[in-house]
């Protein structure tokens, strides 16, 4: 359940190469400022530009005049940021993306097709292909306490040595409105979680979690 092959098609994300070599996605997180800087060796230069230093955007990438993006970050093919958007760098934006208004992300992989469109923090965290969050849902990426974070399945434990660690979601998951992803929280593909939920720990494939003594499988 919390492998990266489980949770994810990695033919969805221009950081396959980098994301496969990880039995677990969180592992991924501390390096995806180098693995950015390395991907840019390999882009095609013909269709990717850089607008400021280590800001490559695809051409044909819509940017609104207000959003603001920091290097390093890579945005693909057909993806759009919207008004007032803050990339915060270390960021992957995948192809058809939206990074909408008010919406921030950092050090962060956002596969094909996910939607960060309102009012959303995405940092430290991984989106799979097709994942939506809604309006007003987060991400917190910080204990209270500063502690390192433990992903949590019912009582087994695994500690990953992260002090920044918000969440990895699954593909086609769809986050409800002003929800919060507690720090180290796993959804399984195919899974949504409903408004106003606050998520803790791992939620299964193709379930509904409507909270944490509530979580049903998907028929």
């Amino acid at each position: 359940m919390y492998t990266t092959k489980n949770l994810f098609d990695l033919e969805n994300t221009i950081a396959k190469k980098y994301l496969e070599k990880y039995e677990y996605p969180w592992e991924a997180l501390p390096e995806i400022k180098n693995f950015i800087y390395e991907l840019i060796k390999e882009l095609d230069k013909n269709e990717f530009k850089e607008i400021k230093e280590n800001v490559w955007v695809h051409s044909s990438v819509n940017i609104a005049p207000s959003a603001l993006i920091e290097g390093p970050a890579i945005i693909c093919k057909d993806s759009e940021i919207r008004h007032c958007a803050y990339i915060r760098g270390n960021a992957i934006i995948g192809e058809g993306c939206v990074i909408g208004n008010s919406c921030e992300v950092k050090n962060a992989i956002i596969f094909n097709k996910s939607q960060v469109p309102h009012f959303n923090y995405v940092g430290d965290s991984i989106l799979g292909y097709h994942a939506h969050m809604g309006a007003g849902s987060i991400v917190s990426n910080l204990k209270s306490d500063g502690k390192n974070i433990t992903v949590k399945d019912g009582e087994e434990k695994m500690e990953t040595g992260l002090r920044k660690f918000g969440a990895i979601v699954g593909d086609n998951v769809e986050i409800g409105c002003n929800s919060v992803l507690n720090p180290g929280t796993v959804v399984g593909r195919n899974s949504n979680v409903y408004p106003l939920a606050r998520v803790r720990g791992l939620v299964p494939s193709d379930s509904i979690y409507k909270d944490e003594d509530n979580v049903v499988k998907k028929v």
